[in-house]
């Protein structure tokens, strides 16, 4: 079985219950603030524990981040590679409407304090066809993709939040896409989800491209075959960490031996169910809770 190695952010996320997103010049009242743990890269790594999967997560927290070790590790992900840097801990301020919808505004902290060096000591102990995960919340990106690939590992990349310097990512090394129908069109310049997948089949022809389409299900591209999930019609509290519990799921099934087919089947269960509770990580369910919604 693969190793799985997810060098992700860590975040705490202060989320504002609001009638609506706030506008430009508006001053709006929130109707509560709750403090949960979140970062992509931790809700990927508790999503991942939680499905059964082995992770060891690489990050960096400020000395205001301690309570998180445990959190982590009380889910079952290795922590022994999370560093304490000498910037807070990222945070993220989080505005959940009345439907659910979420808006998000972040500050990265001691996730941009990751470097070449604390690249190179995380992979030391990771070898050929291990996995690396990665999202475009830390700092040296291209560098760990390249020194990942270098010692032969699967590049599962999530290009979240999606910026210009992802254009200069070695985005050709990339093994597995795990993109939303945003990250799709500032990839692809496409807004169809189709058309996505197409143009994005044709730059990466040797990877499997996993596009999410919220309420609408999941589409993937896999060796020119196109798979498809539909979605779950569930009661949304919270969208926050549905992405990132995904592609937790999926990771964790394809480790786990599951066809594409299967994992993709599981992952969208487990978002459907993250979407009907607030909070980030603490949305994640557990495999048991999925393996009930998929009978």
């Amino acid at each position: 079985m693969p190793r799985v190695l997810n060098m992700g952010s860590i975040n705490i996320d202060y989320v504002y219950s609001v009638p609506h997103i706030v506008r430009g010049g508006e001053t709006l009242s929130a109707a509560s603030r709750r403090i949960f743990p979140g970062g992509k890269g931790m809700n990927q790594s508790v999503a991942l524990a939680r499905a059964g999967g082995s992770v060891t997560h690489a990050g960096m927290i400020g000395e205001d981040g301690k309570h998180l070790f445990k959190i982590m590790q009380n889910d079952g992900v290795d922590i022994g590679l999370i560093s304490i840097g000498k910037e807070p801990t990222g945070h993220a301020i989080i505005q959940v409407n009345e439907d659910g919808q979420n808006s998000i505004l972040l500050f990265p902290g001691a996730n941009q304090e990751i470097n070449e060096s604390f690249v190179d000591k995380a992979l030391a102990s990771f070898e050929k066809d291990d996995i690396l995960i990665l999202q475009n919340e830390v700092s040296c990106i291209s560098y760990a993709i390249r020194a990942a690939k270098a010692k032969g590992m699967t590049i599962a990349f999530n290009p979240s939040p999606f910026g210009a310097e992802i254009a200069d990512y070695p985005l050709d090394l990339v093994d597995i896409w795990l993109l939303n129908e945003i990250e799709g069109q500032a990839l692809t310049d496409m807004t169809q989800p189709s058309d996505i997948l197409n143009a994005m089949g044709q730059k990466y022809p040797c990877a499997i491209i996993v596009l999410t389409l919220g309420s609408a299900g999941v589409l993937c591209l896999h060796k020119g075959k196109v798979l498809k999930q539909i979605g779950k019609k569930v009661k949304v509290q919270d969208t926050t960490a549905a992405g990132d519990t995904f592609t937790g799921y999926f990771i964790a099934c394809l480790t786990r031996g599951l066809g594409i087919n299967e994992s993709l089947m599981y992952a969208n269960t487990a978002a459907s169910v993250s979407v009907g509770r607030n909070g980030a990580a603490v949305s994640i369910p557990l495999w048991d809770e999925v393996m009930g919604g998929c009978e």
